[in-house]
């Protein structure tokens, strides 16, 4: 429809009119990159933005009204020796389109000691997760 939204339509001949079967997206977290980078969206919160572990709201102020578009930044500038990774479970995979290198022959132990070698890396993760995961996608930038 107009809004973006995508629907899927059935006839109802006892009323004669079309009826909703499916639409998509069905809450706000289904919309892709609501949050933006370095934060995750949780319905069962408000707001249902949040900035990830180490992360905070630009704009406190903006942010608590709901106004996401702010972006989270760092709260400490990375040193490459010695920070690691905060582990997120139950997650949408942000885009791998650009800035991501997608390697399907290792597993997450070689793709981390990858990601920890390179001080640009900012995530990785399983590119399969089923049985134990395997594959690598590695996030650069």
């Amino acid at each position: 429809n107009s809004a973006g939204v995508l629907q899927l339509f059935t006839w109802d001949p006892t009323n004669q009119e079309w009826s909703i079967l499916w639409s998509s997206p069905t809450g706000d977290c289904d919309l892709y990159n609501l949050c933006g980078p370095y934060a995750y969206c949780d319905m069962s919160k408000s707001p249902v933005c949040n900035c990830i572990r180490g992360f905070k709201p630009r704009d406190e102020q903006a942010w608590a009204l709901g106004d996401v578009r702010g972006r989270c930044q760092r709260k400490k500038h990375l040193k490459c020796d010695g920070d690691d990774f905060v582990q997120l479970s139950n997650m949408k995979l942000p885009a791998t389109k650009t800035g991501a290198i997608v390697d399907r022959k290792i597993g997450l132990k070689e793709c981390r000691e990858r990601c920890v070698g390179n001080c640009n890396c900012t995530a990785y993760a399983n590119t399969d997760v089923r049985n134990d995961g395997s594959g690598c996608v590695i996030w650069i930038g």
